[in-house]
C-alpha cells in the first residue's frame, strides 16, 4: 500500500516539474523564470524526501537540506541581481 502511495505522489510531483520547466522556458518575465525555478528546487526536494522515505535511508534527508540550502541562496542572489544589477556590494 505504501509503495503504490509512493509511486502517486512521485508521479504528481513529477507532472509539477514538468509544469515549472514549461513555465521556466515560456515565462513572458524574469520574475516568472526565478519563481518557477524557486518552486523546481522545492519540488526536486519533495521528490528526494520521497525516495528517502521509499529506501529508508536518512543519506536522502540530508541532500535535500543540501539542496534547499542551494536553492534559498541562489534565489535570494538572483533576486538581489534583478533588483540592484549586482550581488556583492
Amino acid at each position: 500500500m505504501l509503495n503504490a502511495i509512493i509511486l502517486a505522489v512521485s508521479a504528481i510531483i513529477g507532472v509539477s516539474l514538468l509544469l515549472n520547466l514549461w513555465r521556466f522556458m515560456i515565462g513572458p518575465h524574469t520574475l516568472d523564470r526565478v519563481i518557477a525555478l524557486d518552486t523546481m528546487y522545492i519540488n526536486a526536494i519533495a521528490l528526494i524526501v520521497i525516495l528517502g522515505i521509499f529506501m529508508e535511508s536518512p543519506l536522502y534527508y540530508e541532500g535535500a537540506l543540501i539542496i534547499a540550502m542551494l536553492g534559498f541562496v541562489s534565489t535570494t542572489a538572483v533576486c538581489k541581481f534583478i533588483l540592484r544589477g549586482d550581488i556583492v556590494e
